[in-house]
């Protein structure tokens, strides 16, 4: 570690230590799990969790009403890793399984393509991961300061473009996996091994890992449906039709920010350059090396990529690139303008299959009332068998299909009350949120469970107003940490406080830019009152096919696409006289 940013064991994070000291992600996660008076793990064994795949929780519901503060309901969230969304019929099956068996009868589809599973209790941690992995899937890596679920287009096309993005995929999420043998001896049972001082497991992460977390994806550039510069490093297949000719290297993406910390920021990555296909993945190992070895390790908010090239610029990220890889890395490609899709409702595909993408509010698959959407989802994987793929965006794909098999999705969807495609309005269909309350640890504000009602004011709003066709992207956290990508959306809902939110308006569904914050401390009942003269102007002057983020950004004046956003900014809104009375 370099430029100020090496910690010393008098200077280095809690977590730095931790890790340093865990003898390979070990610690006494053994012990403690085979002790059934312990209710949880201490603060160096939760940190260790995470990189095989769980975080300790506890429900902030009921907080307030068991006694003493530290008297705390333990679960633990498990988080499956899965390279491109990608899932066989018959892992699905068993994933609903474990739902019922372990959790809270619901799987939770997570914006990197993963599946989460909430409500696990100690007890049950092992069995759990261990009926994950007896599926072929595992949860390494899902969590913790390593390359983060390595995410990819879902469109499940044969074109050597697509096949050449999932094949990256792959390559990546393997060439980066931690090799420690914890986790098999831990979780599987495997041969406990003692680690020497001579013995070092981690060829490539060392003894203490990454600064902290890696996102990583691959995306085309004709489809940027997966946020490619919202990431630590991605990939842009540049194509020449069906062809891939290679790669740009995106650097420096990431959402996650502080509340009125200005030196934090949500930012866009930059082109690092272009390499041939063969050297895809080394490019992206090469990042991830300069990123362990000169991120910081002392302040874990200025401790991802996008802090270096803050602090040094591209250029000098450059030239760490050039002196480390053996391959020509020359100057980007240029690309068309990104485009976002969805990929809902059916599409052929070119093998003369058809697939069909379903809507997932917010990624939760659960039996409600009205709609039994877990019930629909497995009879349709158990009548169809088809492979399924999660997308960026929290929803599925049933991919290899008949005209049969579309239509008998269709009426199982129907008959347990799920809504069809065409049937969402964009700003519906585009919509993601976080869980955020009761269970994530760092959520101020509720996410998942208070979507529903604002994006019900929303579609009344735009229905009122005549524009429930036009296009938008709504997304809505807990915190400010960015885990559904907020800052990328036209309209983004930011817990501020209990009940108050920021608003973020500007963003665009090709993911190019960040927004502005338009308002602060908005309280939830107010966010789409609040909108109301935006909306009404927008109504009033909007072009043809206009989103509301590209209006928003025309009727600022001309200046060039944002590209950061930080934590301490100015509301935009009574400079625009678009407040609201």
């Amino acid at each position: 570690m370099t430029d100020g940013n090496e910690a010393t064991p008098s200077t280095e994070s809690a977590v730095e230590r931790a890790k340093r000291e865990s003898n390979q992600l070990r610690g006494t996660l053994a012990d403690t799990l085979a002790d059934p008076t312990q209710s949880h793990f201490g603060h160096d064994d939760a940190v260790l969790l995470k990189f095989h795949g769980s975080y300790q929780q506890d429900d902030r519901d009921t907080r307030q009403h068991r006694g003493e503060p530290t008297e705390k309901q333990y679960s633990f969230m498990i988080r499956v890793a899965l390279p491109g969304g990608i899932i066989s019929a018959e892992q699905y099956l068993a994933f609903d399984r474990i739902a019922e068996e372990y959790a809270n009868g619901t799987l939770r589809l997570t914006t990197r393509q993963g599946i989460q599973y909430h409500g696990v209790i100690k007890g049950e941690l092992k069995d759990t991961i261990a009926s994950i992995n007896a599926a072929l899937a595992t949860t390494i890596s899902a969590c913790g300061d390593v390359q983060r679920n390595v995410m990819a287009c879902p469109a499940p096309l044969n074109d050597p473009a697509h096949r050449a993005v999932r094949a990256a995929a792959m390559a990546m999420s393997a060439a980066l996996r931690p090799h420690s043998r914890a986790y098999h001896e831990i979780w599987l049972d495997g041969e406990r091994m003692e680690i020497g001082a001579g013995l070092v497991e981690e060829p490539f992460y060392g003894v203490q890992y990454l600064p902290r977390k890696f996102k990583s994806v691959v995306a085309l550039d004709t489809d940027n449906c997966v946020d490619a510069y919202s990431h630590d490093v991605a990939l842009i297949a540049v194509t020449d039709g069906p062809e891939i000719r290679g790669f740009n290297v995106v650097v420096g993406g990431g959402l996650g920010m502080t509340h009125n910390k200005a030196d934090t920021m949500a930012a866009m990555g930059e082109i690092l350059g272009f390499v041939a296909e063969v050297d895809a993945v080394e490019a992206v190992k090469t990042v991830a090396a300069i990123y362990r070895d000169h991120g910081n390790r002392a302040d874990r908010r200025h401790a991802r990529v996008k802090y270096l090239l803050a602090e040094h610029g591209i250029g000098w990220f450059r030239e760490r690139f050039r002196e480390r890889v053996a391959f020509p890395l020359h100057t980007p490609e240029v690309m068309p303008a990104p485009s976002g899709h969805d990929h809902l409702g059916v599409h052929d595909a070119d093998d003369g299959t058809q697939f069909y993408g379903v809507f997932i509010q917010s990624g939760r698959i659960a039996d409600l009332e009205s709609v039994r959407l877990r019930t629909a989802v497995r009879a349709i994987v158990e009548a169809v068998k088809p492979n399924v793929v999660i997308t960026a965006q929290q929803n599925l794909l049933f991919t290899g299909l008949t005209p049969a098999d579309v239509t008998t999705i269709e009426a199982i969807l129907r008959d347990h009350g799920a809504n069809a495609v065409d049937e969402l309005i964009p700003l519906r269909r585009f919509s993601m949120a976080c869980p955020a309350l009761p269970t994530c640890g760092l959520a101020v504000a509720e996410s998942e469970r208070a979507i529903p009602g604002v994006l019900d004011e929303f579609e009344a709003e735009f229905r009122r107003l005549g524009i429930e066709d036009a296009p938008l992207t709504v997304r809505m956290t807990g915190c400010p940490n960015g885990c559904a990508r907020p800052y990328t959306a036209d309209v983004a809902f930011v817990g501020r406080s209990a009940n108050l939110y920021q608003i973020y308006v500007g963003g665009a569904i090709a993911g190019d830019r960040v927004a502005d914050l338009y308002l602060d401390k908005v309280p939830r009942a107010s966010l789409v009152a609040s909108m109301h003269p935006l909306l009404t102007r927008f109504a009033a002057e909007r072009s043809t096919g206009e989103s509301l983020g590209d209006f928003y950004q025309r009727i600022s004046g001309p200046r060039e696409p944002r590209r950061k956003v930080t934590g301490r900014e100015i509301a935009t809104a009574v400079g625009l006289g678009l407040s609201a009375s």
